[in-house]
């Protein structure tokens, strides 16, 4: 089975118990992560055209239309329409103007040069190509456009790393399986962050493609990584 399917399969799977699971097992440090994120998305008072990648199930699609312009347009994209049935829903009683679609990241349903923004909320370490996602987010960015990622990574303090890899790789499996009857879906998860390229390769990658003033950021003893880059 290729990743894509076998990612999509288990976004379906895990949905009706992602959210609950995703802030319990963070400790809700995940809200504060895109505050930040969202800052440097909606940094202008025009409206703008935003594109939130690898979108789940909604979280930083709904703070972004939260807090773009009157006017702008906001569009989540995801390979699990599982995830994004609750994202709809989510959408609906939050009451903010956004669309859902299902859709491949690496193949963007839309032409050059069609968003001002885009995001991606811990999702490019689920693509099967990563570079091609990249070269996708920056074909469909505008001239002068921003990408904005928020990824979890290994910590680079040996002390918080030990903590970090045994609450990782051992407690949250089993409160994950527990919970949701998934195990195997709470293993895969950070496993796919240690094989995740080390932040200066991640980079340099994202130089290769194509993106300029890239900058780099450790969030919370570097738990989790914010780049940003523009086209």
């Amino acid at each position: 089975m290729a990743k894509k399917e076998g990612i999509r399969k288990l976004f379906d799977n895990i949905a009706p118990d992602y959210d609950k699971l995703n802030h319990i097992l963070s400790l809700n440090i995940d809200k504060g992560w895109r505050k930040k994120a969202v800052r440097e998305i909606v940094d202008v008072q025009s409206p703008l055209t935003v594109l939130d990648v690898a979108c789940g199930t909604g979280d930083f699609t709904i703070e972004i239309a939260q807090k773009a312009a009157e006017g702008s347009t906001v569009i989540g994209i995801d390979l699990s329409e599982g995830m994004m049935k609750i994202g709809r829903e989510k959408i609906k009683a939050a009451g903010v103007s956004a669309e859902m679609v299902q859709g491949d990241c690496e193949a963007l349903p839309y032409a050059d040069a069609t968003f001002d923004r885009i995001s991606v909320g811990f999702g490019v370490r689920n693509f099967e190509h990563l570079e091609l996602g990249l070269q996708e987010m920056l074909r469909v960015l505008k001239p002068g456009g921003k990408l904005v990622i928020l990824e979890l990574s290994v910590p680079s303090n040996s002390l918080v790393r030990w903590f970090y890899k045994l609450y990782f790789l051992k407690i949250l499996p089993a409160i994950g399986g527990m919970v949701s009857g998934d195990r195997g879906a709470y293993e895969y998860l950070p496993d796919s962050v240690l094989k995740f390229p080390a932040p200066g390769r991640f980079v340099q990658m994202m130089f290769c493609v194509g993106f300029r003033n890239i900058v780099h950021r450790a969030l919370t003893f570097g738990i989790c990584r914010m780049y940003i880059g523009t086209k």
